[in-house]
This record gives C-alpha cells, sequence and structure tokens, in this order.
C-alpha cells in the first residue's frame, strides 16, 4: 500500500479523537476533577427563594445599614443600632466557595451591635457571609461578598 496525504488525514483525525475521547474520559472519572452542585437540594432552595426576597427586603428597608469590616483580630459585623439586640434570633453563615470544608455557622448571641468573626476561622480568599435572623416576627436576611 502506498502512503499518501489521504492515509495521513486519517490518521491525524483519528489521533485527535482518541486525545479528545481520553480527556473526556479522564475528566469524567477522576475524583480529583469532581463537578458536584453547589448545594445538593437546589430546588427545594429555589421553592423558597420568595422568602429568602422578602427578608432582604426587609433588611434594605431598615433605617441604617450593615457595616462589614476586616480588622486586625478578624470580620466585624456591625448591627444596626435601631435593632434591639435581646429580640435578635438566628445565625450567620459563612461559605467558602473553593473549599466546603471551611464553612461554618455562627449562633447570633449579641451582647453588643458589633460581632466579631475570629482571623482564626477565616482564611484568606473569598467569602460569602449570610446574616439569617428574626426580629419580632420578621425575618431579615443579609449577603455579602467578602475577600479576606
Amino acid at each position: 500500500m502506498k502512503w499518501n496525504w489521504g492515509n495521513s488525514l486519517v490518521v491525524v483525525m483519528a489521533a485527535f479523537m482518541s486525545f479528545i475521547l481520553y480527556f473526556v474520559y479522564l475528566m469524567s472519572t477522576t475524583e480529583s476533577f469532581s463537578h458536584d452542585l453547589v448545594t445538593e437540594d437546589y430546588y427545594a432552595k429555589e421553592m423558597l427563594y420568595q422568602d429568602e426576597i422578602d427578608a432582604e427586603t426587609n433588611t434594605n428597608n431598615l433605617t441604617e445599614r450593615f457595616v462589614s469590616k476586616r480588622t486586625d483580630n478578624g470580620w466585624l459585623l456591625v448591627f444596626p443600632k435601631e435593632l434591639e439586640l435581646s429580640k435578635i434570633k438566628g445565625k450567620v453563615f459563612l461559605y467558602r466557595p473553593s473549599n466546603e470544608t471551611l464553612d461554618f455557622n455562627l449562633e447570633l448571641n449579641l451582647t453588643s451591635s458589633h460581632l466579631l468573626i475570629p482571623d482564626n476561622k477565616m482564611l484568606g480568599g473569598r467569602w460569602n457571609i449570610t446574616i439569617d435572623f428574626m426580629y419580632e416576627g420578621t425575618p431579615y436576611l443579609y449577603k455579602e461578598q467578602i475577600t479576606y
């Protein structure tokens, strides 16, 4: 058999297809390339989304805003002064998009309008902070993306 450009073209195309199929197989079977969903129950979360919108609207209707800033000791959250601290019940959720093992919750037991998230719990990088609380039977929700 004589070798010509047509045979070379078939060999190159077969090699390229094999290369692509190998990487598809590698990406779908290797555990380090895990492509999990951000939340396991995202359908149920979607059904509750209107409640989140209403709670965020309640937060935006406050006369004062939340203050959020980095300090030497960690991340400081300052609650609006118009809220009576003893009536606030809820939690603070810190979500790390790059590593779910770093996510954690803090219960809101406020003695002052300042809540400090300790430096030893925060690693440098992007965090999503969600403050979900009830005040006099009304839900409130505050969300912020920060870079620590």
